[in-house]
């Protein structure tokens, strides 16, 4: 594998797996990232001047992006569903990844993505993360700080609530978001959040759910309530719902021994603690009420995964952690299927 430690001055060549919405996330955000540049992609219309293969439903297509030279990391950009095999797959190709979210849609896949990405960096060094652009933001890279050196006592209480709304054209756009359980309203639009809140607070031990599909007709969720119980001791909540007209930022409340903090999106509305305030957040999309964001976020986090294969560091987040927050999320569906408390696994 030729990587820009090898050739500085060879810009690292990106291949797209999916060039839906995200894709082009990801498209614009890496003609903003020095070193990078899209080389392939496969799905869609193709980008600018680089080679298309085809469509993503297409395994040739998809092996021969893989095969391409010129690709040296793969965005993987299909459907939330296809996220461990096409990720599985660029690793055994020797590509360095990043996986757009979830990592997987189930924790046994989601180890799956860990072993061979564990697999690929002792035999290629191949660097593997997933995007949760929200731990890199400032305001909560900040909070994490001063969570992590105790400056806030015990974690209390820690609430998620993503009460968005998507209609039917957005579901009737592709089948895979009417699917459980990559498309339901907490795998596909609460994960951010769900993954804030763990990062932030810690590993949950213990999870009472309840789900339904209250409004559209799909098979997959659009409203879920979950009860947690951190190995901190600390409560938690975790609220999604894509039936909330018109949509509402997300929020996230944390309760301290020393005070309560309140980040609603990007902005900090409660900073209620004897610590220094964080900076200023930059202004993002909220996703409230349409799927489309910006490309800052994940310009951030190309930035990161190029500077961990120059350096040989981890990525900032790595696909374990993002497994640990789909196992999370897979204990919530559990319970609520069951009726009865779960411990998720660990990833």
């Amino acid at each position: 594998m030729t990587t820009p430690s090898d050739d500085p001055f060879r810009p690292l060549g990106v291949g797209i797996l999916g060039l839906g919405s995200i894709g082009r996330t990801h498209a614009g955000a890496i003609e903003q990232v020095d070193g990078l540049e899209v080389r392939a992609t496969v799905g869609g219309e193709g980008w600018d001047n680089a080679t298309s293969y085809g469509r993503s439903s297409d395994p040739g297509a998809v092996a021969a992006l893989l095969a391409d030279p010129a690709v040296d990391a793969v965005a993987i950009c299909s459907p939330s569903g296809l996220h461990a095999e096409h990720t599985v797959a660029a690793l055994e190709a020797g590509k360095h990844v990043l996986v757009e979210k979830p990592v997987a849609t189930t924790a046994a896949d989601a180890l799956r993505v860990v072993r061979a990405a564990e697999k690929a960096r002792a035999e290629s060094g191949a660097v593997a993360g997933v995007v949760s652009q929200r731990r890199l933001e400032p305001q909560h890279v900040h909070l994490k700080e001063l969570i992590d050196s105790g400056q806030l006592g015990k974690p209390v209480l820690g609430e998620a609530l993503i009460r968005w709304f998507r209609d039917s054209d957005y579901y009737d756009f592709a089948d895979w978001r009417k699917q459980a359980p990559g498309g339901g309203s907490l795998m596909n639009q609460g994960l951010h959040s769900v993954d804030l809140l763990r990062w932030l607070f810690g590993e949950v031990t213990e999870v009472a759910a309840l789900s339904d599909t209250v409004v559209h007709e799909m098979e997959a969720e659009d409203t879920s309530v979950a009860a947690l119980r951190f190995d901190t001791g600390a409560l938690g909540s975790i609220v999604t719902s894509t039936a909330t007209r018109p949509g509402l930022p997300a929020e996230l409340n944390l309760y301290f021994e020393a005070g309560q903090v309140a980040i609603h999106h990007t902005d900090v509305v409660r900073w209620e603690v004897d610590a220094p305030a964080p900076p200023a957040a930059a202004t993002v999309d909220s996703g409230a009420s349409s799927p489309m964001i910006g490309t800052e976020g994940h310009q951030t986090q190309w930035s990161d995964l190029l500077l961990a294969i120059r350096t040989g560091a981890e990525p900032m987040v790595t696909v374990a952690d993002g497994g640990n927050t789909v196992a999370l999320i897979e204990a919530v569906y559990e319970s609520a299927r069951i009726g009865q408390r779960v411990t998720p696994e660990r990833i």
